[in-house]
């Protein structure tokens, strides 16, 4: 894969929201100097970038932008001399900076664990997302992402470990830098690259534990869950069906993946229609947790498409507080 510069890339990502009707200001300012460890503002995780690609001599460039209306800082790094390889990019942000990317907005990714507030991907390119508490900063947080230009298939484990520590050493740095207050996870030791489950709504472990018990599961027909490891990531789904027939989907969205959703929703309203949602006041970082709950157009066995899950609002509102209620708990917030 050709890489991108990032002037290309943000103007790339720009255009896009553009046509999506959603706009940020962006402006870039280059920091200067050829030192690794000057750039981000002083915050890369240096070591955690020359791990990932070997030996070899690395180069990087940095830049700072206002997004949607915050100061960002983006930052890529890559071996001098290789410009068609492999490049590994950076942003770091205030929470306030809403807009969600990469493994915050991903509801297939698993958490990153090892005391975090984040997630990890390896579905298409290794994406890493940490959120931090840090009051200095507008939103109350920090949000820092990692990701690769390469596929994962082309990759090692050890490469796609060192995606996830990108994100976490360079949020550990540019906490230090900030004055964050928030409590940080530990280097991680390994990334949990589990996809989704398909078991028995009886023996849920994950996304869907503790979300419907025997009575309730008979009641609205569910016999089987589709889930991902439980713990904190910033964007977290369950999927319950009748065997092989799809229900309900339930997503919980944290941090700057629920400031997202929710402006989403409000701009555009038919995102939302006919959805069960509900929100949750966190505390730091996080801020309000959003959940919701779409009943799922699938085909039956007899040919029939459509929602075949209850309509019944009392049931659907029940059920999503039992979800909103287990993923808030998992990450802090007070019960729902």
């Amino acid at each position: 894969m050709s890489r991108l510069r990032p002037t290309v890339l943000i103007g790339a990502v720009v255009l896009a929201l553009v046509a999506a009707g959603l706009v940020w200001g962006v402006w870039l300012r280059d920091e200067g100097g050829d030192d690794l460890a000057d750039r981000c503002q002083g915050t890369l995780a240096v070591e955690e970038a020359r791990a990932y690609f070997g030996a070899g001599e690395l180069k990087a460039r940095g830049h700072t932008g206002d997004w949607a209306g915050h100061e960002s800082q983006w930052c890529s790094v890559w071996p001098k001399g290789d410009d068609t390889g492999s490049v590994l990019r950076l942003q770091i942000r205030p929470r306030a900076a809403y807009r969600a990317n990469g493994a915050g907005d991903e509801a297939s990714a698993t958490p990153i664990g090892h005391g975090w507030n984040g997630s990890f991907t390896d579905r298409h390119e290794p994406q890493a997302a940490v959120l931090v508490d840090c009051t200095p900063l507008a939103g109350k947080g920090l949000y820092v992402t990692a990701e690769t230009t390469k596929p994962t298939k082309e990759l090692s484990a050890a490469q796609l470990l060192q995606v996830a520590r990108l994100a976490t050493e360079t949020a550990r740095q540019a906490a230090g830098h900030f004055s964050c207050e928030g409590k940080l996870g530990e280097r991680p030791a390994s990334v949990d690259r589990t996809d989704w489950a398909q078991r028995p709504v009886a023996q849920a472990t994950g996304t869907c534990a503790g979300v419907v018990d025997a009575r309730e599961a008979a009641h609205l027909t569910v016999t089987t869950v589709s889930e991902k490891p439980a713990g904190r990531a910033l964007t977290e789904q369950c999927s319950l069906k009748r065997g092989k027939l799809g229900l309900f989907h339930m997503t919980a969205y944290y941090g700057p993946s629920a400031e997202q959703e929710m402006y989403l929703d409000g701009r555009y309203p038919g995102t939302a229609k006919d959805a069960s949602t509900r929100s949750v006041a966190c505390k730091g970082a996080i801020g309000t947790a959003y959940f919701k709950l779409i009943r799922t157009n699938d085909r039956a066995p007899d040919g029939t498409s459509g929602a075949h899950g209850t309509s019944d609002p009392a049931a659907l509102n029940h059920l999503l507080e039992s979800f909103a209620t287990a993923s808030a708990h998992r990450h802090g917030c007070p019960a729902t």
